[in-house]
């Protein structure tokens, strides 16, 4: 590890689900404001230990929907009643019944869109490197790791005193990680 790279933050290994549940409640209780947690699966309340925010997408989905739906009436109403009308056996111009396929599918095409890339905008994805991978044993996070992070952003941050936390709270294995 370079220690020319700037200190990302503290990194404590917990032995259970619910060591870590805990440990990220008291964190967050304790005033630390940039804290995640990892973990081979998900952890019920963890999430609400965390402060977590919902997310966006559905409201990003929300948007495509609405879009696709305008998008494919005007595109069809314009072309069909505005740009090159044509009359055919007295049907009306704007004739909502045949409109109906286009506007699904273009409603269910941009809702798709918007969730796949929101939900990669919104977690920073692809990101093939994180700061926390330096732990020396970060690699038991895919099979029985539980990792409680605190970044050195944190206003509340101290290597000695965050150090003297997490051991406090059950931690092993506490290090520093930088990135």
């Amino acid at each position: 590890m370079d220690k020319t790279e700037a200190l990302y933050g503290m990194v404590a290994e917990f032995d259970s689900p619910g060591a870590l549940l805990h440990a990220a409640e008291a964190t967050r209780n304790a005033g630390y404001e940039r804290v995640d947690a990892c973990s081979p699966f998900p952890i019920h309340g963890i999430d609400k230990a965390l402060k977590i925010p919902g997310s966006k997408v559905p409201w990003l989905v929300l948007g495509g929907a609405f879009t696709g739906g305008i998008g494919a009436l005007a595109l069809q109403w314009w072309t069909s009643a505005i740009d090159y009308p044509i009359k055919i056996a007295g049907k009306p111009y704007l004739s909502l019944p045949a409109f109906v396929p286009v506007i699904f599918e273009l409603t269910v095409l941009l809702s798709a869109f918007a969730a796949v890339f929101g939900m990669l905008a919104l977690n920073g994805l692809p990101r093939l490197y994180h700061p926390a991978f330096n732990h020396s044993r970060f690699h038991k996070v895919t099979d029985d790791g539980f990792f409680l992070i605190i970044e050195s952003e944190d206003p509340m941050f101290s290597r000695s005193t965050t150090r003297e936390f997490m051991a406090g709270l059950g931690g092993t294995h506490i290090e520093e990680v930088r990135g």
